[in-house]
């Protein structure tokens, strides 16, 4: 049989590697990464997902794991034990909060959110216990833009890791670890992958040492990702620099008509002169502002419903960052978890609306948002 020599990478489908005998069995213990024994700890094709995004983000190297949600699990459990303190943005992912407030405080891991206004001054929060730092580069759903680099010198300062979700910009707006952060993680289900059809995550490591403790609780958690799904994610990740310049010069121009509409009260999206950390935004982004904005309408729960209902063309899907636009609700959905007192904190009121915006064409986009308004 003549040797073949794929330009992509098979998927390798299967749950076991075999070995020849026992000498090439103690070789893969004395030699990792030589070789594969068992899919939950090394696969080939999550090997080269974890290659391809360390490469893009410029890290030691990354775990890749089976969902956004187990990338984060996996950073603070590899950082953190019973009796450490954790620091968390109060502005971040409602699922962020829930797993932190609501699962690892019932494992004895103490966790505080910062208030966005105190952020840069963590003097107060920080604890003789405290371990890391979590925030995201732009914040969800309001879409509040982090100085990576100052919080970095913060937390260097008081000893403890800053570990940044950097989902919505991608390493194609923001770099954190070349900012000064201890670890990235990602949705890769969001922008990495792209096309909506996979649930995957990522944990990049600027230290080898972080490096092999995520990894460690990736293997003994179970948190690894399927070769299908690898292959998905890997496949998608090769269109991620076309698909963010398009998402943000799109998002760009919703976000320009929906700040000039009579019925719409508020825009968030850090491309608008007007948003507070504009300048940071540009400086820290490359000139682009990523595919994520919302806005706000009436607080009406029912004006919400009918403009929904009006859109022919945009479908309420609440996830994000698929090459199709969608809409999400994130007072009934993402931040559905958080006490109304922290919701109203937040600024999430009824009337806010959050718009993935896709690759297609602007203008038909405006013009289906524009109609759908009208019943508002």
């Amino acid at each position: 049989m003549p040797h073949i020599h794929p330009k992509t990478t098979p998927i390798y489908q299967t749950s076991v590697f075999t070995f020849d005998d026992l000498n090439a069995l103690e070789q893969y213990f004395e030699q990792p990464g030589q070789s594969y024994m068992y899919t939950r700890y090394s696969n080939p094709n999550s090997d080269e997902l974890a290659e391809q995004v360390n490469k893009l983000e410029g890290g030691a190297g990354a775990v890749v794991t089976s969902s956004g949600m187990s990338a984060i699990l996996a950073a603070v459990l590899g950082l953190c034990k019973a009796g450490d303190h954790v620091l968390c943005a109060e502005e971040i992912y409602g699922g962020s909060s829930a797993l932190l407030t609501k699962e690892l405080t019932r494992i004895g891991i103490e966790v505080t959110l910062v208030p966005t206004a105190d952020i840069y001054t963590l003097q107060p929060y920080v604890q003789p216990n405290t371990r890391l730092l979590l925030l995201e580069t732009m914040s969800n759903p309001l879409l509040q833009v982090f100085d990576i680099a100052q919080l970095a010198q913060q937390t260097q300062q008081h000893q403890i890791k800053l570990v940044v979700d950097n989902t919505f910009a991608t390493p194609i707006i923001t770099k954190p670890l070349s900012l000064g952060a201890d670890m990235v993680i990602h949705s890769v289900t969001k922008y990495l992958s792209g096309h909506s059809d996979v649930t995957a995550g990522v944990v990049i490591c600027e230290q080898q040492e972080d490096l092999q403790r995520v990894k460690q609780v990736m293997m003994v958690y179970g948190l690894n990702l399927s070769p299908f799904e690898s292959w998905l994610a890997a496949r998608g990740l090769k269109t991620l620099r076309l698909r963010m310049r398009e998402h943000s010069s799109n998002a760009l121009a919703v976000a320009q008509f929906l700040q000039s509409h009579p019925k719409v009260e508020k825009v968030w999206y850090p491309g608008l002169q007007e948003h507070p950390q504009y300048e940071l935004a540009k400086k820290q982004g490359r000139g682009m502002s990523g595919g994520m904005l919302s806005f706000r309408i009436q607080d009406d729960k029912e004006a919400v419903n009918r403009f929904m209902q009006a859109l022919q063309h945009i479908p309420f899907a609440p996830s994000l960052a698929g090459v199709a636009t969608s809409i999400s609700y994130p007072l009934g959905t993402s931040h559905r978890s958080l006490s109304p007192e922290q919701q109203q904190r937040m600024s999430i009121t009824a009337g806010v609306i959050r718009l993935s915006v896709g690759i297609e064409e602007p203008e038909e986009l405006i013009a289906d948002i524009d109609q759908a308004l009208t019943q508002v």
